[in-house]
């Protein structure tokens, strides 16, 4: 029942992301095909990866991230910058322009974690967390993302 209890909570977000990109689209061709939307947000769970720390997480051939990633720094989704450690190096950022289009998203998520708390006490609120945290850093070893991973 939990399995279920929780697919369903995933697949609604999921929907009413769906629901956002269509609403907004819906005269116009969306830019981000599925694969860049799934690079773009490894990129920014990666934090400000290089074009071959990326390949690595996302095991694909450092030319094919470079594809890539020059088809999203094309569209503007994301940035490189140079590394001022090492010149040879480029980090990649995302635009202002993701966030806008992310924010579809992460604005439904805040909408719902509000509702958690008004709906729940701070004791179940804070268990929910710890769950969620163990969950996180335990029990998803096949996903390593950096510590710093921004909403």
């Amino acid at each position: 029942m939990l399995d279920q209890a929780f697919f369903r909570v995933y697949t609604k977000f999921k929907l009413h992301f769906y629901q956002e990109l269509f609403r907004r689209f819906q005269d116009r061709e969306a830019s981000l095909t599925t694969m860049e939307t799934f690079c773009v947000e490894s990129i920014q769970a990666l934090g400000s990866p290089t074009v071959n720390e990326f390949a690595n997480f996302m095991r694909i051939s450092p030319p094919n991230a470079a594809y890539k990633v020059n088809s999203l720094v094309k569209k503007g989704y994301i940035r490189k910058v140079q590394s001022p450690d090492d010149r040879r190096e480029y980090h990649l950022e995302l635009t202002q322009k993701y966030m806008d289009y992310y924010n579809i998203s992460s604005n439904y998520l805040q909408t719902v974690m509000r509702r958690v708390s008004d709906r729940f006490s701070p004791e179940d609120c804070a268990r929910i967390e710890e769950m969620l945290t163990i969950v996180d850093r335990e029990l998803m070893p096949e996903v390593q993302v950096p510590d710093g991973f921004q909403l």
